[in-house]
């Protein structure tokens, strides 16, 4: 199995227990357990992205999160480049964070925008034959 693949089985598995976690009551615990489950499911997106573009020839195998993000953009991977640009801020954002008003902020996003466009990505690499 190619790094792509297992790439791609990882992310499925981040993914599902992320939506797990939002599916409990909200309580301190779990938004922080939401929140932590965010910041590996987003790092496995954007490298399921580059690892894509790598198979495809396109990138390199350097490229920040956000050189990523615009490239997979262009290529019609993702299909809405500033939800994302806003999806690696916020995750940014929470190694920094010890405001509780930011983090029930970024939890509604996540529950509310960024699960929607962490399911497009995994239709749209699940729609690849690797």
């Amino acid at each position: 199995m190619n790094r792509l693949n297992q790439r791609k089985q990882d992310y499925t598995n981040a993914l599902k227990r992320l939506k797990e976690a939002l599916k409990e009551n909200e309580s301190e615990i779990v938004i922080d357990g939401v929140l932590h489950r965010y910041e590996f499911t987003f790092e496995l997106a954007w490298k399921c992205m580059k690892d894509y573009m790598e198979y495809l020839g396109l990138e390199s195998k350097t490229g920040s999160p956000r050189e990523i993000i615009q490239l997979a953009y262009k290529q019609n991977i993702i299909d809405n480049g500033e939800i994302w640009i806003q999806m690696m801020l916020s995750r940014n954002g929470l190694s920094h964070l010890y405001d509780e008003g930011t983090s029930r902020e970024i939890y509604k996003d996540i529950k509310e925008k960024f699960v929607t466009e962490f399911d497009k990505l995994e239709a749209k690499l699940n729609e690849l034959s690797i």
